[in-house]
């Protein structure tokens, strides 16, 4: 078979990146071209992502394409879910969007609630409540009477707005669509009634299209400064849980995945979505998957608590790699301190490092006191975490859960890993680290032709990766941790 290459770029909340693939004879192999910074902007106490930075580091990807001369059969784009662009009547960006971690979502489900409330909201879309979701966020900025939204003909999540950037056509991907929370996951449409109850207009959204279909193509202009043909862009399952999550390496449907990064999120591949009163009260999601497959899972936070705390130790001259920081894990007391990352405190505190301490004070626990017993602490809890998320999944599962299957960032820490393992019970196998990108791939490469169904994605997947795995260890010592996570993380 002739060797095809893809170019996709995976932008997550912190960074992204431009990689080229090419696949042959059922092998996939991947190049990082480019790697570009992406956070938050404050301005005057509202937090906005600069989109046109983002855009600008696109191009350079496109550049960089460009220069390895090569023949690219489709592009890709994927990112963080919820947020979204305003675009106006002349097709221009109206400001910069603003970031799901902006303060302005705060109690606003509370107050739609008011309107409409939270079991009907929830039978309707099937997603986990979380204040920063896109209906809150638009109906936040209706309360803001915010002059973008007053001007906008349009709105784009993310990825889409960085495609229209590319092609000039807008359209609304649906696995993106569907972490909004005004998407019916059982009709597969949006859900007027809930915009409309925001006071918005429902015509602000554009066709649905999912994911292997084709937006458009480069812009001439685009192609002609890059030195690119007018390639054909594809909506890949343009949420990057969803692209994610098409990488799995799995040989059957008994498993459970992990997405472990900034944010962990764990869940089920299933055919329809499961909403009940069961996952209403525990408060599981509901999103779009590849091939019509739902992903019913748990948003949970990940690396975040340590990520803010490595920036604070850098602050203090504290440079710590990662190799180091899984050592210093290692070298503190076991299972002496945890923390429920979900916690609000640990939300976006001024000290990540002051917010743990004052956590484990507050539940009458040992304070960590150095920074190897911090990491130590954070790698333990979100072990525990998984496991109050999977004991859940497992309550509500049509099959039996057999393994754990961890992608993302995540899946190249062995330590957590192992600790993952010895905390839920059951195998983990870790890998491939890179699923965003290879999920971004494949869906290009289903819509060329080159694979026909989400099977033989995982197909050339598992033939190209080899996951590690790791059997469970020490069970009773952290069954007892168990017992006293779950009554300390009731205590606040």
């Amino acid at each position: 078979m002739e060797k095809k290459y893809f170019l996709a770029f995976d932008l997550g909340a912190t960074s992204g990146r431009s990689i080229l693939a090419s696949i042959e004879n059922g092998k996939l192999e991947m190049k990082e071209l480019t790697r570009f910074p992406n956070q938050i902007i404050e301005v005057q106490g509202k937090f906005y992502w600069d989109i046109y930075a983002l855009f600008g580091c696109i191009v350079d990807g496109l550049h960089a394409a460009a220069k390895e001369k090569v023949n690219i059969e489709a592009i890709g784009i994927d990112t963080w879910g919820v947020d979204f662009v305003y675009i106006g009547e002349d097709g221009s960006i109206l400001g910069l969007p603003r970031a799901y971690r902006d303060p302005y979502t705060d109690g606003a489900p509370e107050k739609f609630f008011k309107i409409v409330s939270r079991k009907d909201v929830y039978d309707l879309t099937g997603i986990q409540i979380m204040n920063f979701n896109s209906l809150y966020q638009l109906f936040s900025a209706k309360q803001e009477n915010s002059s973008a939204l007053n001007a906008a003909k349009s709105m784009l999540f993310m990825p889409d707005a960085l495609s229209y950037l590319l092609t000039g056509k807008q359209v609304c991907e649906y696995t993106i669509a569907s972490t909004s929370q005004f998407l019916n996951p059982k009709t597969k449409q949006i859900e007027a009634s809930l915009l409309k109850a925001a006071g918005i207009s429902p015509d602000l959204v554009q066709r649905l299209v999912y994911p292997g279909e084709k937006v458009g193509t480069l812009t001439s202009s685009l192609a002609q400064a890059t030195g690119l043909s007018e390639i054909p862009v594809i909506a890949v399952a343009g949420h990057d849980t969803g692209s994610a999550v098409a990488a799995v390496p799995a040989e059957n449907e008994r498993f459970a995945y992990l997405s472990s990064g900034t944010w962990s999120l764990m869940g089920i591949e299933t055919k329809n979505p499961i909403i009940t009163e069961e996952s209403f009260q525990m408060n599981f999601t509901n999103e779009g998957g590849i091939d019509g497959t739902t992903r019913f899972l748990k948003n949970t936070t990940g690396m975040w608590l340590l990520e803010q705390c490595r920036k604070e130790w850098a602050r203090a001259g504290k440079e710590y790699s990662y190799p180091e920081i899984v050592k210093m894990a290692e070298s503190a007391p076991a299972l002496q301190s945890f923390v429920d990352s979900d916690h609000p405190s640990f939300a976006n505190p001024q000290s990540m490092i002051n917010a743990i301490s004052d956590y484990c004070k507050q539940t009458g626990q040992k304070v960590p006191s150095t920074d190897s017993e911090i990491v130590r602490c954070i790698f333990e809890s979100l072990a525990l975490k998984y496991k109050s998320v999977l004991d859940k999944l497992i309550q509500v599962a049509p099959f039996n859960i057999e393994k754990l299957h961890v992608i993302g960032g995540g899946a190249q820490n062995n330590l957590l890993n192992q600790w993952t393992a010895n905390s839920i019970g059951i195998p983990v196998a870790a890998g491939p680290s890179e699923a965003t990108a290879i999920g971004n791939i494949m869906v290009q490469a289903k819509a060329v032709g080159l694979v026909n169904d989400l099977a033989g994605m995982r197909q050339v997947i598992r033939d190209s990766v080899v996951p590690l795995t790791f059997i469970p260890e020490n069970k009773e010592a952290w069954n007892i941790a168990y017992r006293k996570f779950t009554e300390i993380i009731t205590k606040i």
